[in-house]
């Protein structure tokens, strides 16, 4: 594993970019396949539960609904939680508020949680009793609705956060590359932010 710094913009050195032409997180080399390189964390997850063959339902049809759902998470949730946090986390801790885009990556955001929450009722996990790739890639995100400032008081979301927080593997990953309890509201959240803040200052447009 290498650890990307974000404040000195190394996922967009030459020796990054080569791996991944956007300049972002994660990639992964496969260096067991030829140094086959996979980026974008929805399609690093499909290509690991492929390879596998664990985390994704079978058959065409479900194999199909995991696709939606992991689509819906890369293109809603994340994207609009991702802005939430951006705007009222670190611009405007910097001293850029900005009213129209705090309300409107909020909105949307709690919006989507409460598509979410509505996708889990009755079911223990996403596609219904097994653990997949959907919810992986979805519990980071959900689980950060206090970073995002996303009110929270849905029925079904804290069950499912308690599923799979049980999971040692997620506590286990909670700790790569280094723990960041603020995402959950947990220790000094306002010098967690002050300091993720400063991390992307050069990234901050008035």
């Amino acid at each position: 594993m290498t650890y990307i710094d974000f404040s000195k913009k190394e996922q967009k050195s030459d020796w990054s970019k080569s791996l991944n032409p956007n300049g972002r997180i994660p990639t992964m080399v496969v260096r067991g396949n030829d140094d086959f390189v996979v980026f974008e964390s929805g399609a690093i997850l499909w290509y690991l539960a492929e390879k596998y063959q664990k985390f994704l339902p079978e058959g065409e049809k479900a194999r199909c609904q995991a696709l939606q759902w992991l689509m819906f998470q890369m293109s809603g949730i994340g994207p609009m939680m991702g802005q939430a946090m951006y705007f009222q986390r670190i611009a405007e801790p910097q001293g850029h508020r900005d009213e129209f885009a705090i309300t409107r990556y909020g909105t949307e955001s709690r919006r989507l949680l409460e598509v979410l929450d509505k996708q889990l009722e009755g079911k223990t996990y996403i596609l219904g009793n097994d653990f997949t790739i959907v919810d992986m890639a979805t519990y980071p995100w959900a689980r950060a609705y206090y970073w995002a400032k996303v009110v929270d008081g849905l029925n079904n979301l804290p069950g499912w956060f308690d599923r799979i927080d049980a999971r040692p593997a997620t506590q286990r990953a909670l700790e790569l590359p280094k723990p960041f309890p603020a995402f959950f509201g947990k220790g000094d959240v306002g010098a967690a932010e002050a300091a993720n803040s400063a991390r992307f200052q050069s990234d901050i447009k008035p």
